[in-house]
């Protein structure tokens, strides 16, 4: 057997006897429709509920573990419901696509949650993973001449518009006395603020695993400082409100599977690198190092979370990054108030 097929299997075969309720592991084709949907599930969907889930996610996070194990599209497809999974390249084109009605679900860091509903796009929060701020970094060029955050002043540095590290950069420039105006900001995608860091054409960029941990590995950047002691950096799970009110016995599902998989990949970090490296692109050492430098363990959306979540848009408004105040309970169920 070859190994990424038996990586593959073993995924599976650990999630059925480490945890409890998972079936086999075999991959169902993403986004394949079941023209075969039981009659239980045609009549849900004229009550509102949707035998089709759209699932958005990123190249990196328990989501993207879940699209790689498969046991998700296979559960829901006992019950009549295919999986169609979309990639982007980070929350906030992400969250675009659930504001346009593109996606009902989908994870994201801290940050882009913030701009999206500011922005009116009707999003509920589902649930989070622990805090992980060693998992996002300001990187410098190996050779730079840049020894502190406050060396930033007046320098070039690139970062995803409203993505989890958009906050980190805040709060480090506060921390080193640095306002926001006093660094020129080049908003970029991951890809493309790797090629500018590469070339040179940005003095910093600020980016979250796996990019960090391959930047690290083969673009030898160095961390000139990470999210330890200055941001939390959650991950969460959001979905549109019409969707969440209409299909709770799916987010109920989804939420399980994430469990799931969480637990698994805890504990088998090189097993999950070697499963995700063909689909991703990114070399084992750098998904090994990035999975063994995260935190694991789906938790629900509670009073403390909520207010971490509104010091965070509280602090975009006053720089005038977001157009409004918002309230961040207003995007959550009320069972989860």
């Amino acid at each position: 057997m070859k190994k990424h097929a038996f990586v593959t299997f073993a995924l599976s075969a650990l999630l059925v006897t480490a945890l409890t309720g998972c079936g086999s592991g075999a991959k169902p084709a993403a986004g394949a429709a079941d023209s075969k949907a039981p009659a239980a599930a045609k009549a849900e969907e004229g009550k509102g509920k949707s035998t089709t889930l759209r699932i958005g996610y990123q190249k990196y996070g328990t989501v993207n573990f879940l699209k790689a194990n498969g046991e998700l599209d296979k559960v829901l497809k006992e019950k009549g419901i295919s999986v169609q999974w979309t990639e982007f390249p980070g929350g906030p084109q992400l969250l675009e696509a659930m504001n346009v009605g593109s996606i009902d679900v989908g994870h994201t860091g801290e940050a882009p949650p913030i701009f999206a509903q500011a922005a009116g796009t009707p999003l509920v929060y589902l649930g989070h993973e622990p805090a992980s701020p060693a998992s996002e970094a300001i990187l410098i060029p190996e050779k730079s001449d840049i020894k502190t955050v406050a060396d930033l002043k007046g320098k070039k540095v690139a970062l995803n518009k409203g993505s989890n590290v958009h906050y980190l950069l805040v709060k480090q420039l506060e921390k080193a006395g640095l306002k926001y105006e006093d660094i020129q900001v080049a908003f970029l995608p991951p890809a493309d603020a790797r090629a500018a860091f590469e070339k040179g054409s940005v003095d910093a960029w600020v980016i979250w695993d796996p990019f960090f941990a391959a930047a690290e590995t083969s673009a030898k950047a160095k961390i000139l400082a990470d999210g330890k002691d200055t941001v939390a950096n959650h991950e969460f799970y959001l979905a549109t409100r019409s969707y969440a009110e209409s299909n709770p016995d799916t987010v109920k599902t989804i939420l399980e599977q994430l469990a799931k998989v969480d637990a698994w990949s805890k504990d088998h970090p090189k097993e999950l690198a070697e499963t995700l490296s063909p689909q991703l692109g990114i070399d084992v050492p750098s998904l090994e190092r990035a999975a063994k430098r995260r935190t694991y363990g789906i938790q629900p959306i509670d009073e403390a979370l909520l207010a971490e979540q509104q010091k965070i848009a509280d602090t975009f408004f006053k720089l005038g990054l977001i157009p409004k105040e918002i309230k961040v309970k207003d995007a959550v169920l009320p069972a989860a108030k």
